[in-house]
Protein backbone atom coordinates (compact mmCIF):
# COMPACT_ATOMS: atom_id res chain seq x y z
CA UNK A 1 0.00 0.00 0.00
CA UNK A 2 3.12 2.58 1.01
CA UNK A 3 4.94 1.28 -2.19
CA UNK A 4 2.33 3.41 -4.44
CA UNK A 5 2.51 7.04 -3.17
CA UNK A 6 6.22 6.16 -2.87
CA UNK A 7 6.49 5.65 -6.67
CA UNK A 8 4.56 8.68 -7.62
CA UNK A 9 6.51 10.66 -5.46
CA UNK A 10 9.33 9.46 -7.08
CA UNK A 11 7.86 10.71 -10.45
CA UNK A 12 6.62 14.20 -9.44
CA UNK A 13 10.68 14.86 -8.10
CA UNK A 14 11.81 13.62 -11.21
CA UNK A 15 9.25 15.60 -13.36
CA UNK A 16 9.97 18.66 -10.86
CA UNK A 17 13.23 18.38 -11.45
CA UNK A 18 13.38 18.23 -15.10
CA UNK A 19 11.16 21.77 -15.03
CA UNK A 20 13.48 23.82 -14.21
CA UNK A 21 16.54 23.32 -16.34
CA UNK A 22 13.82 22.86 -19.27
CA UNK A 23 12.27 26.51 -17.86
CA UNK A 24 15.84 27.97 -17.95
CA UNK A 25 16.64 26.84 -21.32
CA UNK A 26 13.66 28.44 -23.02
CA UNK A 27 13.73 31.29 -20.80
CA UNK A 28 17.93 32.22 -22.36
CA UNK A 29 16.47 31.95 -25.92
CA UNK A 30 13.92 34.23 -25.35
CA UNK A 31 16.38 36.78 -24.01
CA UNK A 32 18.46 35.53 -26.82
CA UNK A 33 16.12 36.24 -29.27
CA UNK A 34 14.80 39.76 -27.92
CA UNK A 35 18.40 40.87 -27.49
CA UNK A 36 19.50 39.85 -31.53
CA UNK A 37 15.98 40.11 -33.43
CA UNK A 38 15.69 43.80 -33.00
CA UNK A 39 19.54 44.25 -34.03
CA UNK A 40 18.59 41.81 -37.65
CA UNK A 41 15.46 44.34 -38.10
CA UNK A 42 17.27 47.31 -38.08
CA UNK A 43 19.43 45.44 -40.65
CA UNK A 44 16.78 44.31 -42.72
CA UNK A 45 15.07 47.77 -42.25
CA UNK A 46 18.36 49.87 -43.13
CA UNK A 47 18.10 47.81 -47.00
CA UNK A 48 14.20 48.62 -47.21
CA UNK A 49 12.83 50.97 -49.23
CA UNK A 50 10.42 52.49 -46.45
CA UNK A 51 12.38 51.72 -43.33
CA UNK A 52 9.83 54.27 -41.20
CA UNK A 53 7.58 52.05 -41.50
CA UNK A 54 8.88 49.32 -39.44
CA UNK A 55 7.95 46.39 -42.49
CA UNK A 56 11.11 45.08 -44.20
CA UNK A 57 10.99 45.41 -47.78
CA UNK A 58 10.79 46.12 -50.86
CA UNK A 59 14.61 45.94 -50.64
CA UNK A 60 16.65 48.84 -51.69
CA UNK A 61 19.97 50.05 -51.00
CA UNK A 62 19.33 53.81 -51.97
CA UNK A 63 19.30 55.29 -48.19
CA UNK A 64 23.16 53.15 -48.32
CA UNK A 65 23.78 55.72 -51.30
CA UNK A 66 22.45 58.20 -49.43
CA UNK A 67 24.93 57.84 -46.67
CA UNK A 68 27.89 57.69 -49.04
CA UNK A 69 26.81 60.92 -50.61
CA UNK A 70 26.11 62.54 -47.21
CA UNK A 71 29.57 64.72 -46.29
CA UNK A 72 27.62 65.83 -42.94
CA UNK A 73 28.68 62.65 -40.63
CA UNK A 74 32.56 62.14 -42.21
CA UNK A 75 33.58 64.57 -39.10
CA UNK A 76 32.14 63.17 -36.37
CA UNK A 77 32.82 59.49 -37.78
CA UNK A 78 36.57 60.89 -37.77
CA UNK A 79 36.63 62.80 -34.18
CA UNK A 80 34.92 59.17 -32.42
CA UNK A 81 37.10 57.02 -34.41
CA UNK A 82 39.82 59.31 -32.95
CA UNK A 83 38.96 59.32 -30.01
CA UNK A 84 38.19 55.75 -29.48
CA UNK A 85 41.77 54.81 -30.75
CA UNK A 86 43.04 57.27 -27.96
CA UNK A 87 41.19 55.82 -25.63
CA UNK A 88 41.67 51.95 -26.52
CA UNK A 89 45.07 52.62 -26.49
CA UNK A 90 45.76 54.76 -23.41
CA UNK A 91 42.97 51.68 -21.49
CA UNK A 92 45.48 48.79 -22.58
CA UNK A 93 48.44 50.32 -20.94
CA UNK A 94 46.96 51.40 -17.82
CA UNK A 95 44.81 48.82 -17.17
CA UNK A 96 47.96 47.02 -17.87
CA UNK A 97 49.78 48.67 -14.99
CA UNK A 98 47.12 48.75 -12.56
CA UNK A 99 45.81 45.52 -12.95
CA UNK A 100 49.33 43.90 -12.23
CA UNK A 101 49.37 46.05 -9.03
CA UNK A 102 46.24 45.39 -8.12
CA UNK A 103 46.26 41.63 -8.63
CA UNK A 104 49.50 41.75 -6.60
CA UNK A 105 47.21 43.56 -3.31
CA UNK A 106 46.63 40.89 -0.50
CA UNK A 107 43.34 42.14 0.19
CA UNK A 108 42.25 44.10 -3.11
CA UNK A 109 38.34 43.96 -2.96
CA UNK A 110 38.34 47.14 -1.60
CA UNK A 111 41.02 48.81 -4.07
CA UNK A 112 38.87 47.09 -6.71
CA UNK A 113 35.30 48.26 -6.05
CA UNK A 114 36.63 51.70 -5.96
CA UNK A 115 37.86 51.18 -9.80
CA UNK A 116 34.39 49.87 -10.34
CA UNK A 117 32.01 51.59 -8.81
CA UNK A 118 31.95 54.57 -11.55
CA UNK A 119 30.23 51.69 -13.48
CA UNK A 120 27.45 52.06 -11.33
CA UNK A 121 27.10 56.02 -11.89
CA UNK A 122 24.47 57.48 -13.95
CA UNK A 123 25.95 58.58 -17.08
CA UNK A 124 23.73 61.64 -16.62
CA UNK A 125 25.50 62.71 -13.30
CA UNK A 126 28.94 62.17 -14.18
CA UNK A 127 28.38 63.93 -17.66
CA UNK A 128 27.13 66.68 -15.11
CA UNK A 129 30.08 66.05 -12.82
CA UNK A 130 32.52 66.10 -15.45
CA UNK A 131 31.18 69.22 -16.88
CA UNK A 132 31.61 71.18 -13.88
CA UNK A 133 35.24 69.80 -12.83
CA UNK A 134 36.61 70.32 -16.57
CA UNK A 135 35.36 73.86 -16.98
CA UNK A 136 35.09 75.30 -13.37
CA UNK A 137 38.34 73.15 -12.11
CA UNK A 138 40.46 72.28 -14.40
CA UNK A 139 39.82 75.52 -16.50
CA UNK A 140 39.85 73.37 -20.13
CA UNK A 141 37.57 74.27 -22.85
CA UNK A 142 34.76 71.85 -23.73
CA UNK A 143 35.48 70.25 -27.23
CA UNK A 144 37.63 67.18 -27.98
CA UNK A 145 39.87 66.43 -25.10
CA UNK A 146 36.87 66.94 -22.76
CA UNK A 147 35.23 64.36 -24.29
CA UNK A 148 38.43 62.21 -24.75
CA UNK A 149 38.73 62.56 -21.13
CA UNK A 150 35.01 61.52 -20.15
CA UNK A 151 35.40 58.37 -22.16
CA UNK A 152 38.20 57.38 -20.41
CA UNK A 153 36.65 57.40 -17.24
CA UNK A 154 33.79 55.65 -18.30
CA UNK A 155 35.95 52.57 -20.63
CA UNK A 156 38.41 52.38 -17.89
CA UNK A 157 36.86 50.39 -15.41
CA UNK A 158 35.49 47.86 -17.80
CA UNK A 159 39.62 47.36 -19.63
CA UNK A 160 41.07 46.67 -15.48
CA UNK A 161 37.97 43.66 -15.00
CA UNK A 162 39.21 42.71 -18.38
CA UNK A 163 42.33 42.72 -17.54
CA UNK A 164 42.06 41.43 -13.86
CA UNK A 165 40.23 38.33 -15.71
CA UNK A 166 43.97 37.70 -16.89
CA UNK A 167 46.29 38.69 -14.07
CA UNK A 168 44.59 37.10 -11.33
CA UNK A 169 44.59 34.02 -12.93
CA UNK A 170 48.33 34.43 -13.61
CA UNK A 171 50.96 31.86 -12.26
CA UNK A 172 53.15 33.87 -10.04
CA UNK A 173 55.78 31.02 -9.82
CA UNK A 174 56.95 31.44 -13.16
CA UNK A 175 58.17 35.18 -12.13
CA UNK A 176 59.93 33.94 -9.07
CA UNK A 177 61.13 31.21 -11.52
CA UNK A 178 62.66 33.91 -13.92
CA UNK A 179 63.89 36.14 -11.14
CA UNK A 180 65.86 32.48 -10.05
CA UNK A 181 67.84 32.29 -13.31
CA UNK A 182 69.01 35.39 -12.80
CA UNK A 183 66.62 37.51 -15.08
CA UNK A 184 66.18 41.11 -14.68
CA UNK A 185 62.79 42.74 -13.71
CA UNK A 186 62.40 43.87 -17.42
CA UNK A 187 63.58 40.55 -18.59
CA UNK A 188 60.96 38.89 -17.05
CA UNK A 189 58.28 40.86 -17.72
CA UNK A 190 59.12 41.17 -21.77
CA UNK A 191 59.66 37.28 -21.70
CA UNK A 192 57.38 36.24 -19.57
CA UNK A 193 54.68 38.58 -18.20
CA UNK A 194 54.37 40.40 -21.20
CA UNK A 195 53.36 37.26 -23.79
CA UNK A 196 50.71 35.61 -20.92
CA UNK A 197 49.27 39.05 -20.79
CA UNK A 198 49.08 39.76 -24.11
CA UNK A 199 45.44 38.24 -25.01
CA UNK A 200 44.25 40.74 -21.61
CA UNK A 201 45.89 43.61 -23.08
CA UNK A 202 44.39 43.43 -26.80
CA UNK A 203 41.46 42.83 -24.93
CA UNK A 204 41.44 45.85 -22.43
CA UNK A 205 42.72 48.08 -25.76
CA UNK A 206 40.00 46.80 -27.96
CA UNK A 207 37.26 46.72 -25.52
CA UNK A 208 38.09 50.69 -24.21
CA UNK A 209 37.75 51.54 -28.41
CA UNK A 210 34.35 50.33 -28.46
CA UNK A 211 33.24 51.78 -25.00
CA UNK A 212 34.47 54.87 -26.05
CA UNK A 213 32.87 54.85 -29.56
CA UNK A 214 29.85 54.01 -28.75
CA UNK A 215 29.28 56.35 -25.51
CA UNK A 216 26.80 59.21 -26.07
CA UNK A 217 25.70 60.47 -22.30
CA UNK A 218 28.98 62.04 -21.23
CA UNK A 219 29.76 63.19 -24.64
CA UNK A 220 26.52 65.40 -24.52
CA UNK A 221 27.49 67.69 -21.33
CA UNK A 222 30.99 67.63 -22.45
CA UNK A 223 31.22 68.31 -26.89
CA UNK A 224 31.13 71.74 -26.24
CA UNK A 225 31.19 72.30 -30.32
CA UNK A 226 32.13 69.09 -31.20
CA UNK A 227 30.49 65.86 -32.44
CA UNK A 228 30.71 62.44 -31.97
CA UNK A 229 28.96 59.60 -33.97
CA UNK A 230 26.31 59.13 -31.30
CA UNK A 231 25.98 62.55 -30.39
CA UNK A 232 25.06 63.47 -34.42
CA UNK A 233 23.01 60.26 -34.75
CA UNK A 234 21.06 61.24 -31.99
CA UNK A 235 20.70 64.59 -32.90
CA UNK A 236 19.63 63.87 -36.11
CA UNK A 237 16.98 61.29 -34.77
CA UNK A 238 16.07 63.75 -32.35
CA UNK A 239 15.15 66.46 -35.37
CA UNK A 240 13.01 63.86 -36.58
CA UNK A 241 14.57 64.83 -39.82
CA UNK A 242 14.77 62.95 -43.33
CA UNK A 243 18.24 61.67 -42.24
CA UNK A 244 16.43 59.24 -40.19
CA UNK A 245 16.37 56.32 -42.75
CA UNK A 246 20.37 57.31 -43.62
CA UNK A 247 21.02 56.70 -39.84
CA UNK A 248 19.90 53.56 -40.15
CA UNK A 249 22.02 52.48 -42.46
CA UNK A 250 24.76 53.98 -40.53
CA UNK A 251 24.11 51.99 -37.53
CA UNK A 252 23.96 49.36 -39.33
CA UNK A 253 27.34 49.50 -40.92
CA UNK A 254 28.87 50.30 -37.52
CA UNK A 255 26.68 47.36 -35.79
CA UNK A 256 28.14 45.04 -39.00
CA UNK A 257 31.94 45.95 -37.63
CA UNK A 258 31.21 46.47 -33.58
CA UNK A 259 29.98 42.95 -32.88
CA UNK A 260 32.34 41.10 -34.88
CA UNK A 261 35.19 43.13 -33.06
CA UNK A 262 33.67 42.36 -29.91
CA UNK A 263 33.21 38.88 -30.38
CA UNK A 264 36.51 38.62 -31.52
CA UNK A 265 37.60 40.30 -28.01
CA UNK A 266 36.09 37.64 -26.21
CA UNK A 267 37.04 34.96 -28.21
CA UNK A 268 40.92 35.65 -28.09
CA UNK A 269 40.68 36.12 -24.13
CA UNK A 270 38.76 33.26 -23.18
CA UNK A 271 40.38 31.00 -25.49
CA UNK A 272 43.60 31.87 -24.36
CA UNK A 273 42.30 31.71 -20.63
CA UNK A 274 41.53 27.98 -21.32
CA UNK A 275 44.90 26.96 -22.23
CA UNK A 276 46.02 28.24 -18.87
Amino acid sequence: MQSIPATRTIKLEASYSAFWPQLGKWCGIAMLALIYFPLLWLVLLSASNDPLSGIPGPFSLRHYGSLLGNPQWHGPMAASLLIAAIIGLICAVTATVVGRAVARISKSGWVLVLFVLPLFVPGMSMGAALFIFIGAVLGLPLGFWSIALGHYIWAFPFSLLIMLVVTLRFDRSLIEAGKDLGASNWRVFCDIEFPLLMPGIVSAGLFGFLMSFNEIMRSIFLRGTSETMPVWSWIQAAAQQSQVPVIFALASIVLLISLPLLCGVFWLLFSRLNKV
